[in-house]
């Protein structure tokens, strides 16, 4: 079962992929955003509860997808450029084991535990 998570993630991050190729932005951008939203992580220096929240928050693909919308609704090339770049950092994430976070632990994810 894991596999096909991860192959399903995969797919999911060639979504995002897809959908910055229609964008007018050049490619080193993806590239250097697409680690942005580990910023995510500096909640886990006040504690893991404020960690859990902030790292979810910048890891949900459902916020992905409304910023998404939004940008496409407003015809707004920056939330476009932002839900594209949260939508894939988290597919790649989860392609690599991290889920969104419990509040007990960074290791605690919705995928299980990290070893």
């Amino acid at each position: 079962m894991n596999n096909i998570i991860k192959l399903e993630e995969l797919c999911m991050f060639l979504v995002s992929i897809v959908l910055f190729n229609q964008t007018d932005y050049a490619w080193w951008v993806f590239l250097a955003l697409i680690l942005v939203p580990d910023i995510g992580m500096l909640g886990y220096l006040i504690n893991t509860k404020i960690g859990a929240t902030t790292y979810n928050i910048f890891h949900h693909k459902g916020i992905a997808i409304v910023i998404l919308c939004l940008g496409w609704y407003l015809k707004e090339p920056i939330p476009e450029l932002i839900g594209i770049i949260l939508f894939g950092h988290a597919s790649m994430d989860r392609i690599l084991g991290y889920g969104l976070k419990f509040s007990d632990s960074f290791k605690h994810t919705h995928l299980g535990t990290l070893k």
